[in-house]
């Protein structure tokens, strides 16, 4: 494995989380364990992960609630239902939530692996696809892998996070770019600093597209951004 990817687990069975810890470390895996769903959601807002393994029962925040959260802040990480409930509406109700899966408990810790690895792949081959997606906006062509907006024969390199923030305003192209997902996913928190960064960042891709009166960054009051274009 060339890249140590991050799992977060959520597990409130003290035996059971080091026992699946210990073994996702063995497979060179970087785990961070937590014993409820408020200290989960404290972790997923502190930092990125790979993938989250999630048990439904726990206390102060009971893992289907906790996926919800998650699903907010980042609606693309892969997540894992771990659990002795084994009801069909449990399990129904947890893909219902975006769970990319439904384990349930006493489960096999190779197949476990081989469902992360599963997921994990398919992950890395959707990112290289979308690396080599080229945006049109109005009169502009925006090649992200090459960090290049293109007007007129005219081109402005941009920098990491501009490409990143312009990418995420055209993958979302006249709908809404979440705030927080944007910061989470660029800056790595959404602290009231890395707001301000961030609208500087608008600011300045606002400034490379003025050549095109029909694009606009449009300022959704409290809840993002929304790069209109034709």
């Amino acid at each position: 494995m060339d890249k140590k990817y991050k799992i977060l687990l959520c597990e409130d069975d003290t035996n059971l989380g080091m026992v699946t810890k210990n073994f996702l470390e063995l497979h060179d895996y970087d785990v961070t364990l937590e014993r409820d769903g408020r200290l989960g959601l404290a972790a997923f807002q502190r930092e990125r992960y790979d993938v989250c393994l999630l048990d439904v029962m726990m206390p102060n925040v009971d893992g289907f609630t906790l996926a919800e959260e998650i699903r907010d802040i980042d609606p693309d990480v892969p997540l894992f239902f771990i659990s002795a409930k084994t009801m069909k509406e449990d399990i129904l109700n947890g893909y219902k939530l975006g769970a990319d899966d439904y384990i349930t408990k006493p489960f096999d810790s190779e197949v476990l692996l081989a469902k992360i690895k599963a997921i994990l792949k398919r992950n890395e081959e959707l990112n290289k696809e979308s690396e080599n997606i080229e945006f049109d906006l109005g009169s502009y062509h925006f090649n992200p892998k090459l960090r290049q907006l293109i007007t007129e024969g005219k081109t402005q390199t941009l920098s990491p996070k501009e490409n990143e923030l312009l990418k995420m305003l055209a993958e979302h192209k006249n709908d809404l770019l979440p705030r927080e997902r944007a910061l989470k996913k660029i800056w790595g928190s959404d602290t009231y600093f890395n707001g301000r960064s961030m609208d500087v960042y608008i600011a300045k891709l606002r400034k490379y597209l003025k050549e095109d009166p029909n694009i606009e960054i449009v300022n959704i009051h409290g809840n993002g951004f929304r790069l209109v274009a034709p």
